[in-house]
């Protein structure tokens, strides 16, 4: 029962990823150890893909994210309590799914993430003051 995420695990979901929609030009990782390993850095060479780094201490850097970790954080880790890894497995996927598949995201034109990958529109660009550290990168993903 896996804890914690490793860096080849992270090449392997960007893989998979990679195969369904077309690389990104960068993407925006915190310093955590599964982004700043060996795996990741030769992935991402290998694939010209550039990780942006957010700077130690500035979560703004990743407002996104952020919103999205208060969010679950309030809506899912604060509502219930885990009795196992098993049990967090099952609550927190169950809540991914509605997140996903059920809930309209207002940035998405109130559409679920589901429906609007199936429909293949392109998202509104980013506010301008998030993108001021890459201004050069018009396809970005971000994870953390």
């Amino acid at each position: 029962m896996a804890q914690r995420i490793r860096g080849m695990e992270v090449v392997e979901v960007l893989e998979r990823v990679s195969k369904e929609h077309e690389k990104p030009r960068t993407i925006q990782v915190d310093n955590g150890p599964e982004f700043i390993s060996k795996d990741v850095d030769l992935w991402a060479y290998w694939n010209h893909v550039k990780l942006d780094f957010s700077r130690p201490g500035k979560p703004t850097d990743n407002a996104y994210i952020e919103s999205f970790n208060a969010r679950f954080r309030l809506e899912c880790l604060n509502e219930h309590w885990f009795m196992s890894l098993e049990d967090a497995r099952e609550k927190t996927e169950q809540w991914r799914r509605d997140y996903n598949q059920s809930r309209p995201h207002s940035s998405l034109g109130n559409v679920t993430p589901e429906e609007f990958a199936a429909s293949g529109a392109n998202p509104e660009p980013l506010p301008e003051t998030v993108l001021e550290t890459n201004k050069n990168d018009s396809q970005n993903i971000f994870l953390t």
